[in-house]
């Protein structure tokens, strides 16, 4: 009987066994990519809370037109200037203007570091109690120009058309601070955003309205009626164009806490 050996198969080729980095060490080109890394990192944090006050600043100087302004024509009115064609109406009756100029002020100004979100966040308080006193200053200032518009004598160069620019964008700045107010209320905090950012837009647009009077006073001279009327009616327009871009580019992170807050809401409400 013949016994047959089994058959012997070679074992498998090994691989090498492969180098595994170790914990804590890097080669030159890993450390010169972490240090550029941290060094951008660290710019850019540095650079990001100056971008982030070039608004606030940029509508404080805007502001400071208007401001000026206000606190010359009030110097004027209690520092017993003279009388001028100019100037009658105002001290014929003087406290809707120094309403106007009051209101105007605080809610320039004020309403200039509602737009820094750094300075909200580290402030809560802080924003809630200027958002009341801005509501207040902002329906003050509007309503306090619809009544000179409407019951003090015309000055020369103001026409029909320049009144019902004054009409019409006083009673949007109302409308719209009585809109972001209620939206606030029942938690529309897009809502109450947008809106307040259109009654401050309009708000400003004295300061932009030295803006766009400049290039037409150093090409022209003084404009006649109608082109001021247009000048000035222009600005309102460019402060709300602005205004409803910045809306539309508001954060991703308001625009889902906006939308948690109706998803939560009841339905039929």
């Amino acid at each position: 009987m013949t016994h047959e050996s089994p058959t012997v198969r070679p074992p498998f080729p090994q691989s090498p066994p492969s180098r595994r980095p170790v914990a804590g060490r890097s080669g030159p080109a890993t450390s010169a990519n972490a240090t550029a890394s941290a060094s951008a990192n660290a710019s850019a944090s540095a650079s990001r809370p100056r971008a982030r006050w070039l608004l606030p600043v940029s509508l404080l100087l805007l502001s400071a037109v208007p401001v000026i302004a206000g606190a010359v024509r009030m110097t004027e009115l209690t520092g017993g200037a003279a009388v001028t064609p100019q100037n009658a109406r105002f001290f014929a009756a003087p406290v809707p203007v120094m309403l106007h100029i009051v209101g105007v002020t605080l809610y320039s100004v004020l309403g200039a570091f509602q737009f820094a979100p750094g300075f909200r966040r580290r402030r809560p308080r802080w924003h809630r109690a200027a958002g009341r006193l801005l509501v207040v200053c902002g329906l003050v200032a509007a309503a306090s120009g619809l009544w000179m518009t409407l019951f003090y004598p015309r000055p020369e160069g103001d026409g029909d058309l320049l009144a019902v620019f004054r009409v019409v964008f006083g009673t949007a700045m109302l409308g719209s601070i009585v809109l972001g107010f209620a939206a606030i209320r029942r938690r529309d905090f897009a809502g109450h955003r947008a809106w307040m950012i259109r009654g401050y837009a309009i708000g400003m647009g004295a300061g932009t309205q030295a803006v766009t009077q400049l290039p037409y006073i150093l090409v022209a001279g003084m404009p006649a009626e109608l082109p001021r009327a247009l000048l000035l009616g222009a600005a309102w327009v460019l402060n709300l164009a602005v205004a409803e871009w910045v809306i539309r580019a508001r954060p991703s992170g308001l625009r889902r806490r906006s939308s948690a807050v109706l998803a939560d809401r009841p339905a039929g409400r």
